[in-house]
């Protein structure tokens, strides 16, 4: 009778530690701030095998190795000044006393030596100082290829306002007289996996003590004889590959799953996926045997389907633990163009807008019905909220995470509440110490592009602007201005609108009757849409898509209205490209929620805040 009493106690208690281990939640509020897309040039950082330090600046006299305002002003991203913007961000995230951050990829310049490191001693200082644990993802710029290789940079600023050529390759260069000899140091190559990796190895890419549990895609182990010992030797990069279909090519994935605190699954995938190119070298560390990754999750989904595999038995396993799954990856998932991209491409092209770079429909549904509702991603410098459901009932909610290095300059703060209720906010870097600091180094610029009569030049207007956002808008500016407008829009339909006010537009049917009525009934006049021009529509449109809800208040809500009238003009006329326009514009003001809002994962529905 004993026997059978304890018996019973031992089943009871196992059931109870059954339940406890399978019932799992989230114990209290737990918040993650996500930076996507810092792309970090430590600009202060010195090179291991050169003595070069770049340049003295012309009113402090300290030396940073910084990128031409002229090639910065032509890029998506700013090269210099975002990383005044990543401190900023960082004490912020201090300030609120966030510890887990994670890093969707794109961490880094371009994966060069003296960068990452410059990164890691960042992150290693936070860690430190305040306690924060960083969870970082590959993007397309961290490891540029597979495998390390020689790279150059053409447009790092020298004396007397020059470009300096800084190359990792030891040949010679054939340089003009008028122009500056190269700088040359094995820091400014691009890393592979294998360096990359090894760096960054305390940020999630490798287990550590403090994790609650970490697993690979490849890793055999369970949940429940999980042992850092175990995971340590999982862990390997050789143990961490992926064979490329039609060749006898293995490459490495450093996907991971860490659980940083008790209830909290963090799924880091990699989705970076490097294409074979026809003849391949036989080489098997050759990085010219691949293409670079940046399309994104198309080409994911057709050379690394055991991701999708992975995904849907972690999910599983989430759901049966009672862990909430927050995956975040460097691509977006679904249609980051609130769903204007069928437009686009007849409006501007299959070729242009970045469109190839769009996700299928069936990126979406794959991965919703794996189990995933939560995906932080980065890669196109955007503020967005894109939501698929698919026919099976599953929910996928892909949050777009902004860049510091690119209009409107911001990062995401996830708070868990429940395992059925998030909140997200975007928080918008505004003011930033020292943004202004390497502004002498551009007069320099300025001045000799000037006595060189550069076609070229860039407005010497941005070097007026009071704060860190008001400076991104004009990289924006500057951006549309210089390439944007040159490259994707059609020379007509671009010639027709430099010569029209809102007035014009407004009055294109020449139904003054109708448009009157329209303008009255929203409390407007005529006479306010003199006020704007066909460029400026056109800039805004451009505000909207990076930053969606964030510019609204910079825009105002009277031109946003003026805006919708107009278009709903032009959607009246017989010009093919003038409906197109006003669809994708009217598409791009009436996105999802994307500033502050509310996840309902168990019932399903987003909510502004």
């Amino acid at each position: 009778m004993g026997f059978q009493k304890n018996i019973c106690a031992i089943i009871i208690l196992l059931l109870l530690v059954s339940c406890k281990s399978e019932q799992a939640s989230v114990s209290k509020k737990q918040q993650i701030a996500f930076i996507a897309d810092a792309h970090l040039q430590d600009i202060f950082g010195t090179f291991q095998d050169n003595d070069y330090k770049g340049i003295p600046n012309p009113v402090t006299g300290e030396y940073a190795n910084i990128r031409t305002m002229r090639s910065q002003l032509q890029s998506t991203r700013i090269f210099n000044e975002n990383y005044f913007a990543f401190l900023e961000a960082l004490n912020d995230i201090a300030r609120r006393g966030i510890k887990l951050v994670a890093l969707p990829g794109d961490f880094s310049d371009d994966g060069q030596p003296i960068h990452v490191r410059g990164l890691k001693r960042i992150l290693e200082d936070y860690s430190k100082k305040y306690g924060m644990s960083f969870f970082v993802t590959t993007g397309n710029h961290d490891v540029v290829k597979p495998f390390a290789q020689e790279a150059t940079k053409m447009d790092f600023l020298g004396k007397d306002g020059k470009e300096q050529i800084i190359t990792s390759f030891r040949a010679k260069f054939t340089i003009a007289e008028d122009k500056l000899k190269p700088i040359v140091t094995s820091d400014i190559k691009n890393w592979g996996y294998k360096e990359m990796t090894q760096e960054m190895a305390d940020f999630g890419f490798f287990p550590q003590r403090k994790y609650l549990y970490w697993e690979t895609p490849f890793s055999k182990y369970t949940y429940e004889n999980y042992t850092f010992e175990q995971a340590t030797q999982a862990a390997s990069l050789e143990k961490r590959t992926y064979a490329i279909k039609n060749t006898s090519l293995f490459l490495p994935d450093a996907s991971y799953l860490v659980e940083p605190v008790e209830g909290i699954w963090l799924l880091a995938i990699d989705a970076n996926a490097y294409i074979p190119v026809a003849k391949l070298s036989g080489d098997l560390e050759n990085p010219k045997d691949f293409s670079g990754s940046s399309v994104g999750y198309n080409n994911t989904v057709l050379y690394k389907n055991h991701l999708i595999d992975w995904v849907k038995r972690v999910s599983v396993e989430a759901k049966k633990k009672g862990k909430i799954l927050i995956a975040f990856s460097h691509y977006p998932m679904v249609d980051f163009n609130d769903d204007a991209s069928k437009d686009m491409k007849a409006f501007f092209g299959g070729d242009k807008m970045q469109l190839q770079r769009v996700p299928n429909e069936t990126v979406a549904q794959s991965f919703a019905d794996a189990g995933l509702q939560i995906h932080f991603g980065g890669h196109m410098h955007i503020n967005d909220t894109g939501i698929r459901k698919t026919i099976k009932g599953n929910t996928l909610y892909n949050i777009q995470t902004p860049s510091l290095a690119a209009y409107m300059p911001g990062y995401k703060i996830l708070t868990i509440s429940s395992n059925s209720e998030v909140e997200v906010e975007t928080v918008v870097v505004n003011s930033v110490s020292n943004f202004n600091k390497l502004f002498p180094f551009y007069e320099e610029e300025y001045a000799h592009l000037k006595q060189i009569k550069c076609p070229e030049i860039w407005n010497k207007d941005i070097l007026k602007t009071k704060n860190y956002e008001e400076f991104t808008k004009w990289h924006l500016k500057e951006l549309v201005r210089l390439r944007f407008l040159p490259e994707d829009f059609p020379k007509s339909f671009l010639g027709f609108m430099e010569t029209l006010s809102g007035k014009d537009l407004l009055l294109v049917n020449k139904d003054t009757l109708e448009v009157e009525k329209q303008v009255v009934a929203n409390n407007l006049t005529i006479k306010d849409f003199k006020s704007w021009t066909g460029n400026d529509m056109i800039f805004d449109f451009y505000k909207l898509r990076s930053a969606d809800e964030l510019a609204i208040p910079e825009i105002g809500t009277k031109r946003l209205t003026e805006y919708q009238i107009v278009c709903k003009q032009l959607e009246k006329t017989t010009d093919e490209k003038l409906v197109l326009w006003s669809k994708l514009f009217l598409k791009t003001i009436s996105g999802k929620p994307a500033n502050h809002f509310k996840i309902n994962l168990k019932k399903n529905y987003i909510e502004r805040l």
